[in-house]
């Protein structure tokens, strides 16, 4: 289902184009730009396409319970700042991974984020000028938006291709094959921007 007709198409097309510039300020070394997101990952398997013989069925068991959020900050280098966490995330528990990526940056840094209320919740907006002091700024994506956040592409690629069959056999399993893949995006698992 797609909600694309919600969103304005003008408001689209100049954000799209601010994301361009964007990324030639990155490719000639003036900033750095990263695309942020959480995302949730449970026991109940998202089913990858794959072949199968009508005898010998691919089945996958369906748990609720306990589930893992990531929260990530990447960049087009395949560079993925992260935290998992065991809870929902909030906006505390955003701004916390913010300020720790703050500390990390080493020149102006621009962070592109959705219009999650954890994004746009007073505290964060707050902490928004602190950060600009620290050279790293937010810039909002229109709303209903998601393809012009390049960490979406990550997300669907660890659920619909990174992650093996076995990570859903058990919750340790999930938390350690996706650890895995989380430390390995760029070594063992790349994304051609």
């Amino acid at each position: 289902m797609s909600l694309k007709h919600k969103r304005n198409q003008d408001d689209f097309d100049y954000k799209q184009q601010q994301i361009e510039s964007l990324k030639e300020l990155e490719d000639s070394g003036y900033i750095d730009l990263y695309f942020g997101d959480e995302s949730h990952f449970g026991l109940t398997p998202n089913v990858p396409y794959a072949w199968q013989t009508k005898n010998n069925p691919i089945l996958l068991p369906a748990a609720k319970g306990k589930f893992l959020n990531v929260v990530g900050l990447m960049n087009r280098k395949n560079d993925l700042f992260f935290e998992l966490h065991e809870s929902t995330i909030n906006s505390d528990k955003f701004i916390c991974f913010m300020d720790c990526f703050a500390a990390r940056i080493v020149k102006k840094t621009v962070v592109i984020l959705d219009n999650s209320p954890i994004h746009r919740s007073n505290k964060f907006k707050a902490k928004m000028r602190e950060w600009k002091e620290k050279d790293l700024l937010i810039y909002f994506l229109p709303p209903y938006s998601p393809e012009l956040n390049l960490i979406e592409i990550l997300w669907r690629r660890i659920k619909y291709h990174w992650l093996s069959f076995d990570a859903y056999l058990c919750f340790q399993n999930l938390k350690e094959r996706l650890v895995d893949v989380l430390q390995n995006v760029g070594l063992k698992y790349d994304i051609k921007f």
